[in-house]
């Protein structure tokens, strides 16, 4: 029998819905919902722990307690500050171990995951429990890219990759060869709302998101869904473009009706590093 899974959970619909496809696939779960983070109806009819994100000692001794096994990631985290974090000595003394300054988000995730599995946790990743929501190739919807456009997300490509590599971020918004915006700290849904002020005239602008180059593919995979497609539409945008195996479509027949309905393209690419 598999072992109980922990559940990690940061926002949005991700954690829910994947408690719910682990239970009703048999599998016992309990999850970590993290204050100022967890939607609270990520929790209800679970199992489930309450804490700040910097309380690891007390986290980790619950999960064992709980006899959980494999742990899994799921929704983003809004990275805090320090006086946010307020660490217990178990965190302080990975924060001093790890040096987090120096760690983007990934390379911080990837330090967590290491110290989870140094406890004795195996980290697994969302996709394995729901592999129905990687991108796959082609349009979620009936409409495609136009050359321009096509120039557009080879040229978002490129830079997402840099930005991956530097961990930066996960995307950036193009139009006419132009870069308008990239993804930092805010996430993607903040940069589309102040993209909408930095489009030239004329059409176009696409918003593109890959997986960072060196990223663990069990730890925050670029994620789109319906709230996506409303932000770039009202951004002005003209499609999204996000990477096949490398990235989630939440909902994928609801995004493409929804793209089409407002008139933008949404669609897996093939990337090579």
């Amino acid at each position: 029998m598999a072992p109980k899974l922990g559940i990690l959970a940061g926002g949005g619909e991700l954690p829910a819905r994947l408690a719910t496809a682990v239970r009703g696939a048999g599998r016992e779960v309990f999850i970590v919902a993290f204050e100022g983070q967890t939607d609270p109806a990520t929790v209800v009819g679970f199992d489930h722990l309450w804490s700040r994100l910097g309380a690891a000692g007390s986290i980790i001794d619950r999960l064992r307690g709980e006899g959980v096994g494999e742990l899994v990631f799921a929704g983003p985290v809004r990275r805090p500050s320090l006086t946010e974090l307020m660490p217990d000595w178990r965190t302080t003394k990975f924060l001093m171990r790890v040096g987090t300054r120096a760690l983007g988000d990934d390379g911080l995730l990837r330090a967590v995951a290491r110290e989870l599995e140094d406890e004795g946790f195996r980290v697994v990743g969302l996709h394995d429990f729901l592999g129905e929501l990687l991108t796959v190739a082609g349009p979620a919807g009936s409409r495609l890219p136009d050359e321009q456009a096509e120039r557009d997300i080879a040229r978002g490509v490129e830079v997402a990759l840099e930005l991956g590599r530097l961990d930066v971020g996960q995307g950036c918004v193009v139009q006419q060869g132009i870069v308008l915006a990239v993804e930092a700290v805010e996430g993607t849904d903040a940069m589309l709302d102040r993209v909408g002020a930095l489009r030239r005239p004329g059409g176009g602008g696409v918003l593109v998101k890959v997986r960072k180059p060196q990223q663990d593919a069990r730890l925050d995979l670029p994620t789109i869904g319906t709230t996506t497609v409303e932000k770039a539409a009202a951004a002005g945008l003209v499609g999204i473009a996000v990477q096949v195996g490398g990235s989630l479509t939440v909902d994928r027949a609801a995004v493409g009706e929804l793209a089409d309905r407002l008139g933008l393209f949404v669609v897996g690419i093939e990337v090579t590093r």
